[in-house]
């Protein structure tokens, strides 16, 4: 039997030594997370969504897991300005991400959204975005802390717990919820930790933090991948 196929977006990398060239990348452990959850991922390439047919080339796979990466352009939610601390914007990675979280939920098909993935699907959906959290210690960098999961959710159910010890690196976080979205985890601060769409079409759910990073000794992380390839497989 054939793995179900999970699209991942690739990310822009300026340089990269061992190609001698500027790249487009995953992270090593997203790619075997995907893969020990028996699913088959395939980088796809950030072109242009004004001119190539998006819903097309995503209607071959079977779910789409939709990566971390550096920040949205703020005037992507509406803000007028800037704060110092946005790093790595790049404009066509935003407007493909944006064009993939609206086609993969208008077609229905699995995603899992990570960490920018979570706040790329909140803006998509008309939410804003805190542009820098603060604080002295920058308390969601470099971290592993408990997020409290709200029972009855996708995540709750992919995960089997209510309470997970989650691997965090974000400078920002959601500020206004997108219409229809619904918030399914929380930090001790009550940043939101994740998002869902009771209405959506097919499985969703998205986490703030990032799972490949402890999901090979944490069954709990891997079972959120475990999750998006069953659902992908199911769609077959």
């Amino acid at each position: 039997m054939t793995r179900p196929l999970i699209a991942v977006p690739a990310r822009f990398a300026e340089t990269t030594s061992a190609l001698r060239y500027a790249a487009e990348v995953n992270a090593r452990a997203l790619i075997e997370a995907v893969w020990r959850a028996g699913g088959e991922p395939a980088t796809i390439h950030p072109a242009d969504p004004a001119v190539t047919d998006v819903s097309a080339r995503l209607a071959r796979f079977d779910g789409v897991l939709l990566p971390g990466g550096g920040d949205l352009a703020p005037h992507r939610y509406g803000a007028a300005d800037t704060h110092g601390s946005v790093y790595d914007v790049d404009d066509l990675q935003d407007a493909f991400d944006l064009e993939v979280a609206r086609r993969t939920l208008d077609l229905g098909i699995p995603l899992l959204a990570v960490c920018r993935g979570l706040q790329v699907v909140n803006v998509a959906l008309g939410g804003t975005l805190e542009q820098d959290m603060g604080g002295p210690e920058r308390e969601h960098r470099h971290v592993v802390h408990p997020v409290a999961v709200e029972g009855g959710t996708l995540l709750e159910r992919a995960t089997g717990a209510q309470k997970v010890e989650a691997s965090c690196y974000h400078h920002q976080r959601v500020e206004r919820l997108g219409p229809g979205l619904t918030v399914a985890a929380r930090a001790a601060d009550g940043t939101v930790e994740g998002l869902e769409l009771p209405d959506a079409e097919g499985w969703f759910t998205a986490v703030q933090w990032h799972p490949e990073d402890t999901a090979p000794e944490d069954s709990v992380q891997q079972a959120l991948f475990d999750a998006l390839v069953r659902a992908a497989g199911e769609r077959r």
